[in-house]
């Protein structure tokens, strides 16, 4: 049971992670800034962090080690977010995000070559799927409108690196760290840069204050907060090659399912076809036979 943890917190992510996608997007469309959302997800991040950090009894390790690898994973995920708020605004969405969902074959191959990973043959056809489906769950067949010139395309490679290098910066520091610790570096580097992302908003807009703008962003972000949490239990007990791809096929696999079923959304075909890859990758991924990386006990 102990070897299977990490497909628990995987399937949590997964799964709140796939109904945060389905329902990020309300607030904005109430009126609430994107920029002013990415403040509420910081601050959601606070309590599940503190709630981690006292279930080990205030054991925050503060070693030089531990406060560097804690601040990259925060800034590298945080940042990647900030600079995703600049890019759509420069570019088209159906192009930016099928290129940002490309991030795990950063972390695959970061670990395949840093951290001597492997997997066994249904794990390697797993990840090899999932990377196929990633970018068919964003795909769209319209034509961009107008000339958007090449920066949104390079804040898209910025941001698939930034977050593909979180993931494996994430599984390296899970070899020598507590996840509650990377967890609380991670909150606070989201809050470090919420006045950046306050200096990003246009405050002369008019901006919804009422329980669908931030009280509904709280909401949906906590499930952001808590399955990030998540995430970083599932690198300390598993591969981050398998860990990375599967919970970034799953995520949108569910949030596909969530508008079909409620909001009324039909997919296209490429979507279609992204979510029976998906289906059968997570399948993969979940029996691999392949040994399970035990976490190391031992603090920075």
């Amino acid at each position: 049971m102990k070897s299977k943890l990490w497909l628990v917190f995987a399937i949590i992510t997964t799964v709140f992670w796939g109904i945060w996608g389905a329902f990020t997007g309300l607030p904005a469309e109430n009126g609430f800034p994107e920029t002013l959302i990415y403040c509420v997800w910081a601050i959601t991040m606070i309590p599940p962090a503190l709630i981690v950090l006292k279930l080990i009894g205030w054991k925050l390790q503060t070693s030089k080690k531990a406060i560097l690898y804690g601040s990259i994973i925060g800034l590298l995920g945080a940042g990647g977010q900030m600079i995703l708020f600049h890019a759509v605004t420069m570019g088209p969405t159906y192009l930016i995000f099928p290129i940002i969902s490309l991030s795990p074959m950063v972390t695959i191959l970061l670990s395949y070559f840093f951290l001597k990973e492997r997997t066994g043959i249904l794990g390697t056809i797993g990840i090899a799927l999932a990377i196929v489906a990633l970018p068919l769950f964003d795909y769209s067949n319209g034509d961009s409108e107008g000339d958007y010139g090449i920066l949104w395309f390079l804040f898209s490679i910025l941001v698939l690196m930034a977050w593909g290098l979180q993931a494996y910066f994430m599984k390296l520091a899970n070899e020598s760290m507590n996840a509650e610790s990377i967890f609380f570096y991670m909150m606070v580097m989201g809050l470090m840069l919420i006045p950046i992302a306050l200096l990003m908003t246009d405050f002369n807009l008019d901006i919804n204050y009422g329980l669908d703008g931030p009280w509904l962003a709280a909401g949906i972000q906590i499930l952001n907060a808590v399955g990030a949490l998540c995430l970083v239990y599932a690198f300390r007990y598993g591969k981050a090659m398998v860990v990375s791809p599967m919970t970034n096929a799953g995520g949108p696999l569910i949030t596909a399912l969530i508008a079909m079923a409620l909001l009324g959304f039909i997919p296209n075909v490429y979507k279609i076809i992204a979510i029976v890859i998906a289906i059968v990758a997570a399948v993969l991924l979940a029996f691999d036979p392949g040994d399970e990386e035990k976490p190391n006990s031992d603090t920075v």
